[in-house]
């Protein structure tokens, strides 16, 4: 039973901490729509989703409205286009693409996310031709987001694919270089993806989700933030319980928008994505989160296992207040989305190689990164193979989402507004990693994959 002081507690988060529903995600399956006619397909393509989830934007509205509760984004994730596209008879890929977008456009959501492949074991040629065909794709649409997955616990690393994306990741950078390589903020490599992820830029619909299915993401930096102050110089047992009931309070308002959605649309309920999303806000930081437990600048020693308390208190309290928790749940540590983060990395205190100590222990990965347009594709393809090495044998999914900044060096800052925020330009080693990358092959998967 809801008391006064829980109803004016929530009205606070919101109206001072920044407290949102981040995201309600509608996942469609395109499986129906494979034919050997792309033409055909893209118009079965455009018809599904425009069809299913036509009423979205409505709805999330109606309810932000009824309930007073923040909903920034409404989102569709769609079955990995590869998987759809593969059935047609085309050697180009981009007319998929341009269908998402328009359907997107249509039902008038914030982003698209499916335009992937999934070759962490080895590639199809549907696969390749989706993935040659992303710089081009993501050039020429302004909703659709793509992911590759390279890896899994199970499977191993598909360095092929690794040294591919590389290249991939470049291209994209160029072919939107007017944008400061906007493109790439709307790729993900992934290690061990989720199916029911609601986050972008890696949402899709998994092939053993159904037919339709609403996720929602919650978000609440601001929340847990304020929630600490009260517990300046508490020992970390202290800490962990005031996240963890925190934790409880925002998804069990996701748990309350995600039912609601699912009951208005006739869409069943998927999960509650618990990650602490944050925002370039003042106020909306992972990173100052991690300084209230006493750090100076986010990045000094003692980060991680700030970062690894925060994670797991975060999913202890997420669980006991939803049905379902899926998808990412945890912290992200998304440079250019945290001004904690970019002050950070602005001081010097935050580098690329504390980052991926980071994400031992956090959601996702790398995240939100720019570099010196110059980076080869070799180096690139390092550090995607450096961070699905951590998911694979952490058994836990891990990302790179790299923003190569054409005509910028170490210093210099790119701006893409909106949640994307701003990124300064971080240094990476100058060291070769091309012969590494050269090998190809397969990076076995680990003994403790064999479980079964």
């Amino acid at each position: 039973m809801l008391n006064q002081k829980d109803i004016l507690s929530t009205i606070e988060m919101i109206d001072q901490q920044h407290l949102d529903i981040r995201t309600i995600t509608m996942g469609i399956s395109l499986l129906s729509c494979c034919d050997p006619d792309p033409v055909r397909a893209c118009e079965k393509i455009y018809e599904k989703i425009t069809r299913s989830a036509e009423r979205l934007v409505r709805t999330g509205e109606d309810i932000e409205r009824e309930f007073g509760i923040p909903i920034v984004n409404k989102r569709i994730s769609v079955t990995p286009m590869a998987l759809v596209a593969g059935a047609s008879e085309t050697e180009d890929y981009v007319p998929f693409a341009l269908a998402l977008d328009r359907a997107a456009k249509t039902c008038g959501v914030n982003f698209i996310g499916g335009y992937s492949a999934l070759v962490q074991k080895g590639m199809t040629k549907a696969d390749e031709k989706l993935i040659r065909s992303i710089p081009e794709a993501l050039d020429r649409t302004e909703l659709v987001c793509s992911s590759v997955n390279v890896g899994s616990t199970k499977a191993g690393i598909n360095m092929d694919a690794v040294a591919l994306m590389g290249r991939i990741i470049k291209a994209t950078a160029d072919a939107t270089a007017d944008r400061d390589g906007l493109g790439c903020a709307k790729l993900v490599v992934f290690c061990n993806a989720v199916e029911d992820n609601p986050f972008m830029a890696g949402a899709f619909h998994g092939v053993g989700e159904a037919e339709r299915v609403i996720n929602v993401g919650v978000s609440g930096p601001g929340v847990v933030h304020h929630a600490l102050q009260a517990v300046k110089g508490q020992p970390f047992d202290v800490v962990a319980e005031t996240v963890k009931k925190t934790a409880f309070r925002v998804t069990r308002m996701g748990q309350l928008v995600a039912q609601e959605a699912s009951r208005r649309l006739d869409t069943p309920f998927g999960i509650v994505d618990l990650s602490l999303a944050p925002t370039p806000a003042i106020g909306d930081s992972v990173a100052r989160i991690l300084e209230e437990m006493g750090l100076e600048t986010c990045g000094t020693h003692g980060t991680t296992a700030a970062l690894a308390l925060l994670n797991d208190a975060v999913k202890k309290g997420g669980v006991m207040a939803s049905s379902s928790v899926g998808g990412l749940s945890g912290a992200f540590i998304p440079v250019s989305e945290d001004e904690g983060m970019i002050a950070a990395a602005r001081a010097g205190t935050l580098c690329l190689d504390k980052l991926e100590a980071m994400t031992c222990v956090c959601s996702v990965g790398l995240d939100m990164i720019a570099v010196p347009g110059d980076t080869p594709a070799e180096t690139i393809s390092a550090i995607i193979a450096d961070e699905a090495a951590i998911g694979m044998v952490n058994c836990k999914t891990t990302a790179v989402r790299l923003l190569p900044a054409p005509g910028k060096t170490v210093g210099d800052t790119i701006e893409m507004g909106g949640l994307l925020g701003s990124a300064p330009v971080m240094p990476v080693h100058p060291e070769s990693s091309a012969d590494f990358i050269a090998r190809g092959g397969r990076i076995p998967a680990p003994m403790h994959s064999l479980k079964n």
